[in-house]
Parts: C-alpha cells; sequence; structure tokens
C-alpha cells in the first residue's frame, strides 16, 4: 500500500508516519503542505491520501478538490481537528471520503484504512 500523508505539521507527520509503519505501511510519501502535495499525486499513484486541513499555500479543502479533479476514486480521509458543521458539510460536497479526528489512536487509523483502502490487511 502507497500512502500520501500531508500535514504542515513536522511532529504530526512523524507520528501518523509511526502509525502507518506499525500497521505495515512502508511506503509513505509526506508533503508538508498542498501544493507540493499536488505536485507528488501526480506524479505518483497513491491508494489513500491522509490529509491536513489547515495548510498553509494550499489547505486540505482546496487540496482535496483538485485531486478530485483528477482522481474520483483513490480515498482521501481529512485528518484534522476541525469538525465543524460547515466544514464537514464542504468536505463532503468536494468529495472527502472520510474524517480521522485529531488526536487519533493507532486502531482509529487502522479502521478507516480497513473501510477504504481494499488492499489493506
Amino acid at each position: 500500500m502507497k500512502v500520501l500523508l500531508v500535514d504542515d505539521s513536522g511532529t504530526m507527520r512523524t507520528i501518523q508516519k509511526r502509525c502507518l509503519n506499525k500497521l505495515g505501511i512502508e511506503s509513505v510519501a509526506e508533503a508538508d503542505e498542498g501544493a507540493r502535495a499536488l505536485e507528488l499525486f501526480e506524479n505518483d499513484e497513491f491508494d489513500v491520501v491522509l490529509c491536513d486541513w489547515n495548510m498553509p499555500v494550499m489547505d486540505g479543502l482546496t487540496l482535496l478538490k483538485k485531486i478530485r479533479a483528477r482522481d474520483a476514486k483513490v480515498p482521501v480521509i481529512m485528518v484534522t481537528t476541525e469538525a465543524e458543521r460547515s466544514r464537514v458539510v464542504a468536505a463532503i460536497q468536494a468529495g472527502v471520503s472520510d474524517y480521522l479526528v485529531k488526536p487519533f489512536t493507532p486502531d482509529e487509523l487502522k479502521n478507516k484504512l480497513e473501510r477504504w483502502v481494499t488492499s489493506f490487511t
């Protein structure tokens, strides 16, 4: 499985990557903002995108919309502290697959991946 991990916080990327590694996922590409993530997405294939909402340059919602313009099927899971109804609705309308609210446990991450990624065992 190949994951694109997008978060402007290096600490959060490290925590998420460790969780993914513990789940047996070693192939993780990282980006610290949406524009860089979009570059990576356009040049490679990913089984899932884990994306923060609040980032500089290009936020997660904008990235989600750009990913959906290119690929309607890849699961995009927003990993965020944002649970405000209007934001959830905006993300759903843009085609988000699911939400994972920070802080989360490795089991919560595993459950989301099992739900959305057929190649995840």
